[in-house]
């Protein structure tokens, strides 16, 4: 690990002030950061720790919530506002990780964890998100984990939240600042694609800082969160999907979608979401609106049974969630 310079500022307005330091990177809960540090595929020359900012509130707000930045995993989990109305959100939370690493991962950290690529984990392999213009190993290389939507031939790696795909299912907007002041991001749009930067994770400007995650109002629909991974126990996603669907008796009146596992970001299938608008309450509607969620999905490999996967889970998910309003 390289030498680095550590501060803990008091509040917002002192983290912002900090962060304009050289090679200066926000420090939250760590369980990601410390990792990229000590396998030198990341190399800050100055930390500045936010898990103290006066960010750790849940609060009802405009019908919905806000959660803010240094909320911890297991306390966005456990509330019961959040089990209650946004039940998709709590699951996706609960299936993250380990009760250790919610006790100290935040929800801001959690937005901006990086790929678990194992060729961006080891400085060995060429790399494009960890070294710009040095190749993506992972093409040709050992792919089973990685992209099918969405990818680049710069990039094929997945994002790994779960959080943040129970989050594009709510429609939630982060809440980002700086010395210029406040904006919201939708989510749809804080996570990027590779294209041709996949070093570049997010929209976030230089300089800001997450300082909360808004919900609207909870839908009315049922939720239902479905991850599918190679150990029972905690592991990241091969495929997951939120799914929210509205019923109007024996009709989908609306539904949404996003998918884990499958893409640089989490992925909305907005095309399955327009088929099944209006459209019956039936296997077959779920089983068309899986394989719409999939259309031009490419596999690389080692990763081409998770299109077929991903169009199973998502019509599983799709029958819970109908079934769930239902009952």
């Amino acid at each position: 690990m390289h030498a680095f310079t550590y501060e803990r500022p008091g509040d917002v307005a002192a983290a912002l002030t900090a962060i304009g330091k050289p090679g200066a990177k926000f420090l939250g809960g760590g369980t990601n950061l410390l990792d990229l540090m000590k396998v030198d595929a990341e190399a800050p020359q100055h930390l500045v720790d936010v898990s103290r900012l006066p960010l750790a509130q849940i609060s009802d707000e405009d019908g919905g919530l806000r959660i803010g930045a240094t909320v911890t995993n297991s306390d966005l989990a456990g509330d019961s506002r959040v089990r209650e109305r946004y039940p998709v959100l709590s699951r996706a939370v609960l299936n993250g990780a380990s009760g250790q690493l919610r006790n100290q991962a935040t929800t801001g950290g959690n937005l901006l964890q990086r790929t678990r690529c194992y060729y961006f984990y080891d400085p060995s392999m060429p790399c494009n998100k960890r070294v710009p213009g040095s190749g993506c190993s992972a093409l040709k290389g050992y792919n089973r984990i990685h992209a099918v939507l969405g990818a680049s031939d710069a990039c094929i790696a997945v994002h790994p939240s779960d959080m943040a795909v129970a989050l594009a299912a709510l429609d939630a907007e982060v809440e980002v600042q700086s010395a210029l002041g406040r904006r919201r991001i939708a989510i749809a749009d804080f996570h990027r694609l590779p294209d041709t930067a996949p070093e570049k994770d997010t929209t976030l400007a230089n300089g800001e800082l997450i300082t909360a995650v808004i919900l609207p109002a909870p839908p009315a629909g049922g939720q239902v969160y479905r991850k599918v991974r190679d150990r029972a126990s905690y592991d990241f996603a091969l495929v997951s999907v939120a799914a929210v669907v509205e019923t109007d008796g024996d009709r989908i009146r609306s539904a949404r979608i996003a998918m884990g596992g499958v893409a640089h970001k989490p992925w909305r299938a907005h095309e399955a979401e327009r088929q099944l608008a209006g459209a019956g309450l039936s296997d077959d509607s779920f089983a068309a609106a899986g394989e719409a969620a999939v259309k031009g999905a490419q596999g690389r490999g080692h990763n081409d049974f998770k299109i077929a996967l991903a169009a199973r889970t998502v019509a599983r998910a799709l029958t819970e969630a109908a079934t769930q309003k239902r009952a």
